[in-house]
């Protein structure tokens, strides 16, 4: 264990620990952009620059490990004023429309601005000139609001090991891309989002839920993904009672099989739920046409037809088929039923298929 002091507190952390998170012990709360817990740490934002007093340089808390007898002071008049020239050299290229982006009241960026009083940049120069349609169904990348955390590197990388992009180029040209600048479509993407889940600015966001909602004003129903039998955990963004989004959650206390990460149906296929197409009610087929009929009237319509045919040719006659979107519950009800009450062994599963 060390001894350090931050803000005049006193306190005492394990040898190793980086200086950002001996500051949140001590109830110090730093900005970050480029500082994600899931991912290895970059340093590149410096938005988390605190003074340590005898050292001649402001330090980056991400990447500082914490040392026996520091002195750490993280709103002094140097760092308040570092912290401003850093979003000022970062909204040099960025776009303003935040009246207009999804992230609108959901980002990182524009949290701080709003903190330190930065309202527009003093570093004149080119404009954000990095937009570039992409003709995928799930992900608008809007690299003018890009401001190269290289959050999205790492994990694209990191998490899902897809290695889809990478930064190119350098200096004021610099931008996130996929090799030779081309489509997502046509690298390695698997186009899970978790790109757009780490991306603490509109840059990366979702194409699906575009207009129909901004996150930060949508009601949040922590659920299971139906998709398949993990049991990824995730956030039904509800807007006036309609499903318009999925979102993470990281909380590992409530997403303790996926930490957040979700695959690209769990992300962008939800909009299925409000399908003019979906059924609402039981249809039974009579002379070749559908009618709409009650549950009650559809079982015993199912039960009779499968008595009919285990009387006339046996229970192997008959099979079902369960599925990887219900619970293993009605998986397990589903197989007791063919072999408990119809008498063969005919179950299989449409992993198989």
């Amino acid at each position: 264990m060390i001894n350090l002091k931050i803000n005049g507190k006193e306190i005492q952390v394990p040898k190793g620990t980086m200086l950002l998170e001996a500051c949140r012990q001590a109830g110090a709360e730093l900005p970050t952009l480029c500082y994600d817990e899931d991912l290895r740490l970059a340093g590149s934002c410096r938005m988390c620059l605190v003074e340590a007093k005898g050292r001649p340089t402001l330090v980056a808390a991400c990447v500082m490990p914490a040392e026996n007898n520091m002195d750490i002071l993280t709103e002094s008049e140097d760092v308040v004023e570092a912290r401003k020239v850093i979003l000022e050299l970062l909204t040099a290229r960025h776009k303003f429309d935040c009246h207009v982006c999804e992230k609108d009241g959901n980002c990182k960026l524009q949290d701080y601005c709003y903190k330190y009083g930065v309202k527009e940049s003093s570093f004149a120069g080119e404009g954000p000139h990095f937009y570039k349609e992409d003709p995928n169904p799930f992900i608008e990348r809007d690299y003018d609001k890009c401001i190269m955390c290289t959050r999205c590197v790492r994990a694209c990388e990191e998490i899902t090991g897809a290695d889809a992009i990478n930064l190119e180029d350098r200096g004021h040209h610099a931008k996130i891309s996929t090799a030779f600048n081309g489509i997502l479509a046509d690298s390695t993407c698997v186009f899970c989002g978790q790109c757009v889940m780490v991306c603490p600015v509109g840059a990366l966001t979702s194409k699906v839920s575009a207009g129909k909602g901004k996150a930060a004003q949508n009601e949040k129903v922590l659920t299971t993904c139906t998709y398949c039998g993990t049991g990824c955990t995730l956030e039904l963004n509800v807007n006036e009672g309609k499903v318009v989004g999925v979102t993470s959650n990281r909380d590992r206390k409530y997403s303790p099989v996926n930490k957040g990460a979700l695959c690209v149906k769990g992300r962008f296929g939800w909009d299925f739920i409000h399908s003019p197409e979906r059924l609402t009610t039981p249809l039974i087929r009579e002379n070749g046409e559908l009618r709409p009929a009650s549950w009650e009237e559809a079982l015993s319509y199912a039960a009779d037809k499968l008595k009919g045919v285990k009387e006339k040719y046996g229970p192997d006659a008959l099979a079902m088929f369960t599925s990887a979107r219900v619970t293993n519950e009605e998986n397990y009800l589903a197989q007791k039923f063919m072999r408990a009450a119809i008498g063969t062994n005919n179950v299989d599963h449409c992993a198989r298929l």
